[in-house]
């Protein structure tokens, strides 16, 4: 079961946030391709730019990435939150520099991404929330599609078991 979202949402937009800060959520970690902005996007849209500016007054927002740091410093520095490129996800070692960094436990933390053997493995090792949302676009970069073979199997079995099906969203 680490593969399986506590909470499933089409999009960063549909993620009842407030729901989130209840439940004593501090820190909201945010994967960056195909969750915040499209593989190919160099610069962060404007809807985006107003979630993130809006979430930053109630929560401590970070980017953890697996892509490099040219690209995550890019959309870090636009947003201005802080950012840790070549993650190396599902490996916590990102989480761990978070948690002693900003003092907070890992109850106190929601991953939110768009990939199961990336970022609802990574919260399941650190014991954070995880919220999976669909990805942005079917582009994906050429490892990623080794992850989306493995994640339709898991999503597959999953479904079987009346644990998760694509589209039907929950909290």
């Amino acid at each position: 079961m680490k593969y399986l979202p506590d909470i499933y949402k089409k999009n960063i937009f549909a993620i009842n946030y407030d729901k989130l800060k209840k439940k004593g959520i501090k820190c909201l970690i945010f994967d960056l391709d195909n969750t915040l902005a499209l593989i190919d996007s160099t610069k962060v849209e404007s809807s985006v730019k107003e979630l993130i500016n809006k979430l930053k007054k109630a929560f401590l927002v970070v980017i953890v990435s697996n892509s490099p740091k040219k690209r995550v410093s890019t959309f870090g520095k636009d947003l201005k939150v802080d950012f840790y490129p070549f993650a190396l996800k599902p490996t916590i070692r990102t989480l761990k520099k978070i948690k002693s960094k900003y003092n907070l436990e890992s109850k106190q933390i929601a991953i939110i991404g768009d990939q199961f053997i990336t970022d609802m493995a990574y919260g399941y090792k650190g014991k954070i929330t995880k919220i999976f949302v669909d990805p942005l676009a079917i582009k994906d970069l050429k490892i990623t599609n080794i992850n989306r073979y493995l994640e339709e199997k898991i999503m597959a079995k999953y479904n079987k078991n009346n644990l998760f099906k694509k589209g039907n969203y929950y909290e």
